[in-house]
């Protein structure tokens, strides 16, 4: 019997079991919460399978670093295209031009290499395990698409002049009402400020209305690169359990000219999380410098 499974709800993942497991694109994975508990429902075998874009994921940390040194149950299989025979010889050629165009990206989808991005942006940030309980919660910071990019809620905390970032949604297709019971679900609370897009008036209104604390985002027209050297002056923790946000803060980078020199401007990709994080580090400095300036008037 053959079983598929969507990998869209961790509690799904605690359910049944079985003799071989397949996890396509494990990558997406978180390795706790989801991977760990398929793992140990499965009694025979396990494979997976991905593209080692990020030498940070689990993958290669907890199985491949790990457990096949220590366990010794752990084989790594690499499959590059010279292994596919159907391809035909217009195609192999197409894809070995790739070495010539983009050498990090023909490592990692074609020659299975692990890499570690180039002209990453920040640096100043690390994973912790758990979010200290002295810590403060400052604030939600929340982005809203609908389709292909998702909705995400970033909690902020402050902790020995740090920034804690913890990632509590990140998911399409969710509706103002998905939203509030994903509220009531994460038992957020209705007391503590939510930062929404100003440009969303309306669905800000509807969160409003269904008992939280929902306020526009003040957002300044500062260069990039200010809010950027701005951010590298703070210590970042990010929860190890914060995928997407770690996804983010790894391949943030700066973007290349045609001949793949790196240029001062940043991607515009993988900012979902990164860039209400930057708002409010700005809004906070800004109230900071304006008081300041007032003190030193007077």
């Amino acid at each position: 019997m053959l079983e598929f499974i969507w990998a869209d709800d961790q509690q799904k993942l605690r359910w049944g079991k079985r003799d071989i497991l397949y996890c396509n694109e494990a990558n997406e994975l978180t390795y706790k919460q989801e991977f760990f508990q398929l793992f140990i429902r499965t009694s025979y075998k396990v494979f997976i399978d991905f593209n080692p874009d990020d030498e940070a994921i689990w993958i290669n940390t907890e199985l491949e670093q790990k457990r096949r040194i220590q366990e010794k149950d752990v084989r790594v299989i690499i499959s590059t295209y010279l292994d596919n025979p159907y391809l035909e010889p217009l195609q192999i050629k197409e894809i070995e031009r790739l070495k010539e165009i983009d050498e990090q990206y023909w490592k990692v989808y074609w020659l299975w290499e692990y890499w570690k991005l180039e002209g990453i942006i920040f640096n100043n940030w690390n994973e912790i395990d758990n979010i200290p309980d002295e810590a403060k919660l400052v604030c939600y910071w929340k982005d809203f698409w609908f389709t292909n990019d998702p909705t995400t809620l970033i909690a902020i905390y402050e902790f020995n002049n740090e920034i804690i970032l913890h990632e509590l949604i990140y998911q399409t297709w969710l509706t103002n009402q998905d939203i509030i019971n994903k509220y009531k679900e994460l038992n957020i609370n209705n007391r503590t400020e939510i930062f929404w897009d100003s440009a969303e008036p309306k669905s800000i209104e509807e969160i409003h209305r269904g008992g939280y604390n929902i306020k526009p985002v003040e957002k300044w027209q500062d260069s990039i690169m200010f809010w950027i050297d701005l951010m590298k002056q703070f210590k970042i923790r990010i929860t190890r359990d914060s995928l997407n946000l770690k996804k983010e803060f790894r391949n943030y980078s700066w973007s290349k000219d045609k001949n793949w020199n790196l240029l001062n401007k940043p991607i515009d990709n993988f900012n979902h999380c990164i860039d209400w994080a930057r708002y409010w580090i700005m809004m906070k400095y800004k109230k900071q410098r304006i008081w300041k300036f007032i003190i030193d008037t007077f």
